[in-house]
């Protein structure tokens, strides 16, 4: 599943991170393994919210749909 996918409220767990903008999420802290909760999308789906590591972060749907997630 895709964390573009994920529905807010969930908790997942980052799997890996394919392709498209790599290097810049992981500079984000998006990293193997780490634990991700949806917290709100906006009203059109874009950008999305995800707390980690303590703090929160808005992400583009479209960066969002390289990161599988479990």
């Amino acid at each position: 599943m895709r964390l573009s996918e994920v529905e807010p409220g969930s908790v997942v767990k980052v799997r890996r991170i394919t392709g498209g903008p790599k290097a810049r999420l992981l500079t984000m802290g998006i990293t193997h393994g780490v634990v991700l909760k949806v917290v709100k999308r906006a009203p059109l789906g874009d950008p999305i919210e995800v707390e980690l590591r303590g703090y929160n972060l808005s992400l583009r749907k479209e960066e969002a749909k390289y990161i599988e997630v479990e």
